[in-house]
This record gives structure tokens, sequence and C-alpha cells, in this order.
């Protein structure tokens, strides 16, 4: 029974409203291994693919869960009721390039060339 308690029913909806990977996963996972496995799974004919776990992020009521904590740290609600299945939304947000960014600074600064001193 004490299995039982460690475990947490989660299922994931998409940006499409669409459910993915419902099953039982323990509290000690972490939330990157839940992002690998998410990858892993994410169904073929969507018209948006992660290509990797940096891509996901898992928003549980309100909150973006950080890679390093487990679920239990995240402090995920096990469900008031038993039986009760947990929806994660997934948010596909994919790394912006640092290239680009520090490019952009640069042709600001060039557009911008007058600066303020307080003296």
């Amino acid at each position: 029974m004490a299995e039982d308690e460690d475990r947490i029913e989660l299922k994931f909806r998409i940006y499409d409203g669409t459910d993915i990977a419902q099953s039982s996963y323990s509290s000690s996972m972490t939330v990157s291994t839940l992002k690998q496995r998410l990858v892993a799974e994410w169904p073929q004919g969507k018209t948006v693919i992660p290509k990797s776990v940096n891509d996901v992020k898992l928003i549980h009521a309100g909150k973006i869960l950080e890679n390093i904590k487990t679920l239990a740290e995240s402090r995920i609600t096990f469900g008031d009721a038993p039986g009760r299945v947990i929806t994660m939304h997934v948010v596909l947000q994919p790394p912006v390039a640092k290239k680009k960014t520090e490019k952009n600074q640069e042709e600001m600064q060039k557009l911008n060339p007058c600066s303020c001193s307080i003296l």
C-alpha cells in the first residue's frame, strides 16, 4: 500500500487540447525525466513536435515546474479523492538562440548611440 501512496496519476494536455501519456508516475521522478518521457511519447501526427526536453515546459497550478525538482518537491497535489487524475499543461517553447539575441543587442546599440550620464 505504501507503493500506491507514492505514485501519482497524471495526464498531460498539449496545445490542441489532446491528452497524452496518462499513467501513474512515481513522486520521486524528476521533472526532467518526465519531460524526456513526454518527448519520447509525443504523438507523431502533430504540427509542432518538441526536439528536446528544453523545448517543453510543464505547468501545474499556474507554476512552471523546474527540471531539477521531483514531483513531490514540486508540490504536485496528489488529489483529495483516490483515483483522481491530475492534468498538467504542456507548453512548447523552443529556446531562443543566443547568437540572435546578442546580435539584436549590438544592432540596437548602433541604432541608438546616445547615452546619458548622471553626475
